[in-house]
């Protein structure tokens, strides 16, 4: 790992029928940064890195068989996204043509945000919110 490469904590993972499709859209509506693509074997991506400021995210195309040795279908993902920028966000999501499944909100617990969907069907949340401060 570089200086300038994050020490993630969680690398939330899915699949994609189109993971090059997926990848695109997730990098021109919620601006994640394609940092790696693996390809496969008939045009599948055997792996992806998409970054986000403080981590990232790992997908492949989704693979039928004993050879998936990660079994997620395709629409059964859900992610919250921590940004400083929802109502940036937002814009550059809606010109993308993303399904937007909540709109821009300030929740009771103060966090501001919006909710998507991806064209593979995955729900997205984002929003201000950064979580409680651990007790220890």
């Amino acid at each position: 790992m570089s200086d300038t490469t994050p020490a993630p904590q969680v690398w939330p993972t899915l699949r994609a029928r189109d993971a090059r499709a997926l990848i695109r859209f997730l990098a021109d509506a919620f601006g994640f940064e394609e940092t790696a693509v693996i390809p496969g074997e008939g045009g599948h991506v055997e792996h992806a890195q998409l970054s986000w400021p403080e981590g990232g995210i790992m997908l492949g195309s989704v693979r039928d068989g004993k050879e998936d040795h990660w079994p997620l279908q395709p629409g059964t993902f859900g992610a919250y996204v921590v940004t400083d920028r929802p109502d940036e966000l937002y814009a550059r999501a809606t010109a993308a043509g993303a399904e937007i499944t909540e709109e821009l909100t300030v929740t009771d617990y103060g966090s501001r945000g919006f909710g998507a969907r991806d064209p593979e069907g995955n729900r997205w949340s984002f929003g201000t919110y950064r979580g409680e401060p651990r007790t220890r």
